[in-house]
């Protein structure tokens, strides 16, 4: 497998988990033991109980999420809050910073940027530069690097999750997302490859590993330390940015200020928030948030699960869930609809709970990592309740199916959703 083979998440994951399974990966904060006392709490989420976390050390903030949560905009799950869709109608193509969605695993932690430092240490860098001893940029600095923007989305891998149960009828464990943990911005910031290269990158460097200065997450007994993923040395020169501005203005703290990652196309974990240090490493990388969890377990999955990778196809409607529309007139129906493949070539409406199927007008073209925007013209035949639906299929050729394969933890939720309305 060459390095270019590594760009794509699933087949990097995959090999890193071969590697960790044959002792060949290494993440020093984290045990064989710590992985069997995990997989034993996995073993409870998927029964029902839920994973927990515990800050161990930051500065947070005094609740868990900084900025307003109204309830019109965002429906709120302690650390994590979800974007209502409705609250995009009439908002253009991006999201705007007041109403996308939060997804945090401990708090929100208060980051000075005059103080911030992002710290790069380890085998793959010239001279071999230690966690103790490493090379270190500040924000400043990085503000005088060259700059590149990008039009990307971050999807959380549970997005949709509640529908597995709503509309599925089967028990999952998690975060009971509707389909409002996705959002579009506008990033700004410094290539990764950028920092990398100034920083002494080596050849022989294979894995770079992002961590977050959020508290550490405790679950199970085990304190898992920094929220933290791998990335292939191939990736990250490939189109990872370190962003620091978003949608034209400074990251606002809940979504990772002073500096985060943007990694278009892989699952939203790997784009790190409140990014502090980068280890290069010239021997493959690991952390418990690529080989225990974002994993697909169930009874059509292997005993140590499948790998969550890139997002599914989706689509939403920016209307209310169980909106009332008023009888005898036409309707415009908006919505959105995206996927982790890639752009989106069409997308398609029904009105009748999916017995019927008519193609949506598209607004406007998506960006390569971002949505299509459409819209369909409808008038209700009368008075009543109807269930609309819509279904979208990307450059790839994949379709949004009736029924999402199911898993315990609820990711990748990816089947046509039955959008209740009233018309009245």
């Amino acid at each position: 497998m060459d390095d270019h083979d590594l760009i794509d998440e699933y087949r990097y994951d995959s090999a890193r988990l071969a590697q960790w399974h044959a002792g060949r990966a290494t993440d020093g904060r984290f045990t064989r033991r710590d992985l069997a006392r995990l997989v034993t709490g996995l073993s409870l989420a998927a029964g029902g109980a839920a994973l927990t976390a515990t800050p161990a050390q930051a500065d947070p903030a005094p609740g868990p999420i900084v900025k307003p949560l109204p309830p019109e905009l965002f429906e709120v799950y302690g650390s994590n809050a979800e974007m209502h869709w409705e609250a995009m109608a009439d908002q253009g193509y991006l999201v705007p910073v007041d109403r996308f969605f939060v997804r945090d695993h401990t708090v929100t932690p208060r980051i000075a940027a005059d103080t911030w430092r992002l710290q790069l240490f380890g085998t793959g860098l010239r001279g071999s530069p230690t966690a103790d001893w490493p090379v270190e940029f500040s924000y400043r600095d990085l503000l005088n690097l060259p700059a590149e923007s990008l039009t990307a989305f971050i999807e959380c891998a549970g997005n949709g999750r509640n529908f597995f149960t709503s509309q599925q009828q089967q028990t999952v464990s998690g975060t009971a997302w509707g389909l409002g943990a996705v959002g579009v911005a506008h990033w700004r910031g410094v290539r990764l490859a950028t920092v990398l290269r100034r920083a002494g990158l080596t050849r022989a460097a294979v894995d770079v590993m992002p961590q977050g200065l959020d508290p550490d997450f405790v679950t199970g007994g085990v304190n898992l330390g920094p929220v933290r993923r791998p990335l292939p040395v191939a990736k990250a020169l490939h189109d990872v940015l370190l962003a620091y501005e978003m949608n034209g203005q400074p990251l606002p703290p809940d979504h990772g200020f002073p500096v985060r990652l943007v990694v278009p196309s892989w699952i939203g974990i790997s784009s790190i928030k409140w990014v502090g240090r980068v280890e290069v490493s010239t021997t493959p990388l690991f952390s418990p948030w690529n080989t225990q969890f974002y994993r697909l377990f169930g009874p059509d999955y292997p005993t140590d699960g499948t790998l969550v990778t890139r997002q599914v196809v989706k689509s939403a409607f920016e209307l209310a869930w169980n909106a009332t529309l008023p009888a005898h007139r036409h309707h415009l129906l908006r919505g959105r609809s995206w996927s982790g493949n890639g752009p989106v070539r069409h997308v398609e409406v029904s009105t009748d709970d999916g017995a019927t199927w008519r193609p949506a007008r598209p607004v406007g073209v998506g960006a390569a990592h971002g949505w299509q925007r459409w819209e369909y013209r409808w008038r209700p035949p009368g008075p009543g309740a109807y269930t609309l639906r819509a279904r979208a299929t990307d450059v790839t050729g994949a379709t949004q199916p009736v029924q999402a394969p199911y898993n315990t933890l609820g990711y990748l939720f990816g089947a046509i959703v039955a959008h209740p309305v009233t018309v009245a």
